[in-house]
């Protein structure tokens, strides 16, 4: 089968994309699009001359004609944070950036799905929804995917337990406003608040005392302590995008925390943020809405009124 993906930007984290894509994931081919052509024929050089070791997969630099026949196109072009700057400063030059690259890429690949990460996430995933008019199922922003498995990385180190067993969930947009879902966090099934109970030989347990504060400034804070190190995050997002990629192109529906424009979802329209999504090879089939606790709801539409207040600053 030919899975094709085009990536449209050629940085750090879109060269990351298309190499943990060639590593891990189900893709033949992939295209890499950016307007600094000698980066991005680089950088699909360097990828492919590492195939013979991974996976046979044809990449290569190419143009927006080059994206026919794509099943998936992902957006990481933009303005890269920079220390100490909020991601909503981003904003107008950003949404610029994806004005003038949406007509030109839909133009040759209309039925696609679009993964949108660059940032800010949520506010360019409902902007290309709207300049283009792509049906909202097929536009999905990498959102509080991010966010989740750093949330998961921490309370994986807190219980000392395997991350894969840890199900927790960042909601809401993928910056300030985000809140962790804990009214829907468990280990295995157990809920955190009954997982230490529930273990039968307590001196088994290496649990760490922490409060929930402490955990959601962990998730928040990440982002720039490693933009203030490194310059840029791109592993994480790399491989979040890539689980997303492999779960569509799985053929069984996924439940993954994306950004989709909301439809009444707690009370929320009109503006894209994250809740639980099952995802597919038709992108967002249907949003899920757990039961959340009366003040997780409040802090979900407080994230989207956020949200709201700088789209109404912005020209779309």
């Amino acid at each position: 089968m030919n899975s094709k993906v085009t990536i449209i930007g050629a940085g750090s984290v879109g060269a990351t994309i298309a190499y943990t894509l060639v590593a891990n994931g189900p893709v033949s081919e992939i295209v890499l699009i950016d307007i600094n052509r000698d980066k991005a024929i680089a950088e699909a050089m360097d990828i492919k001359q590492a195939t013979p070791f991974l996976n046979s997969v044809n990449i290569y630099e190419g143009s927006y004609e080059d994206a026919v026949g794509s099943d998936i196109v992902v957006i990481t072009s933009g303005v890269g944070r920079k220390p100490g700057q909020s991601r909503i400063d981003l904003t107008q030059t950003n949404v610029n950036i994806l004005k003038s690259i949406a007509p030109e890429i839909v133009k040759y690949v209309p039925d696609a799905l679009y993964l949108i990460v660059a940032n800010p996430v949520d506010v360019l995933t409902y902007v290309f929804q709207k300049v283009t008019g792509v049906p909202a199922s097929r536009v999905i922003g990498s959102g509080t995917s991010l966010d989740t498995i750093r949330l998961r990385t921490r309370l994986s180190e807190l219980y000392a337990v395997n991350q894969k067993q840890v199900h927790a969930y960042v909601l809401g947009e993928h910056g300030d406003s985000s809140f962790v879902a804990w009214s829907a966090a468990d280990i295995s099934g157990i809920h955190l608040s009954d997982y230490e109970n529930s273990v039968t030989n307590q001196k088994a347990l290496e649990i760490t005392p922490y409060t929930k504060e402490e955990v959601e400034e962990y998730v928040k804070k990440s982002g720039g302590k490693i933009i203030a190190g490194k310059g840029a995050t791109f592993y994480g997002i790399a491989t979040s995008v890539c689980h997303i990629i492999k779960n569509i192109y799985s053929g069984a529906d996924t439940v993954a925390t994306v950004s989709t424009v909301m439809n009444g979802e707690y009370g929320v329209s009109d503006v894209a943020l994250s809740t639980l999504c099952v995802i597919g090879t038709e992108g967002v089939k249907t949003t899920l809405t757990p039961k959340l606790s009366d003040e997780e709801v409040e802090k979900f539409q407080h994230s989207a009124q956020v949200l709201k207040d700088v789209i109404a600053q912005i020209d779309i």
